[in-house]
């Protein structure tokens, strides 16, 4: 009799297949720097191609292509975003966004289906007269599957009304799409048509694909454009402190 142990802990510990492996040691590689890794621009072509966006750019993780999207849609320190009080960028990514980028989160209640009611989304947008005082709110995050509501789906008619709440305010939507493509299987609704009102989407690879890492951050090519000169200064900034500490 054969046993198999199938691990439940989490839809991260899923490990690449022989093919795979394969498929990485033959892999044309080159200088991903310069732009010019034949492998990784095929990944991030089919990705934004799927999710219906202009360009793509492949990251180590989920956290930091969540970061790396608030960040250039914040450009400006003190400016605010605003999130659901349970999710994941708010409670499992280190706070990166305020200790790194200087971004003030706004938390509305998330609701048990993972979704924040509308009007307390509007409510939290600050008027631009109060801007001596206030942070300037600059950006909206919604979360598609939402984790910690047990994996609920937000449909693509809550994530269009949030859309054109965005853009009626003048503010910009990213949706922390790590498991994008299981919330898309399970409404029925292609993922280009599920994300087609966010300006920007983070989609995981290592969640339930079998990837042993890495996100891939979709968007407007000029968003992308932004998003690369993004990563060079947080990696120099890395290298940096790390040569202050040794």
């Amino acid at each position: 009799m054969v046993t198999k142990t199938v691990d439940l802990r989490s839809d991260t510990v899923t490990k690449p297949t022989e093919a795979m492996r394969a498929a990485m040691a033959d892999a044309e590689v080159d200088d991903d720097v310069l732009c010019c890794d034949p492998t990784a621009q095929r990944l991030e072509t089919e990705v934004a191609k799927i999710t219906g966006k202009e360009a793509g750019l492949f990251v180590p993780s989920g956290t930091m292509g969540n970061l790396i999207s608030v960040l250039v849609h914040c450009e400006v320190r003190g400016s605010e975003v605003i999130l659901g009080d349970n999710c994941h960028i708010h409670i499992y990514e280190n706070g990166g966004i305020s200790t790194i980028g200087g971004v003030h989160p706004r938390t509305v209640k998330n609701n048990e289906d993972g979704t924040m009611d509308i009007d307390l989304i509007e409510a939290a947008i600050r008027d631009p007269k109060g801007a001596l005082v206030y942070p300037t709110t600059r950006l909206i995050c919604l979360e598609n599957s939402h984790a910690n509501t047990g994996g609920k789906c937000l449909s693509v008619e809550y994530t269009d009304k949030v859309g054109e709440l965005a853009k009626k305010h003048g503010l910009k939507l990213h949706i922390d799409g790590a498991r994008i493509f299981n919330a898309a299987v399970a409404l029925g609704v292609p993922v280009d048509r599920l994300v087609q009102a966010a300006d920007s989407v983070s989609v995981c690879i290592s969640k339930g694909l079998g990837a042993p890492v890495g996100s891939v951050i979709v968007g407007s090519e000029s968003f992308i454009t932004k998003v690369l000169t993004c990563v060079h200064v947080l990696i120099a900034s890395s290298v940096l402190y790390s040569n202050s500490i040794i």
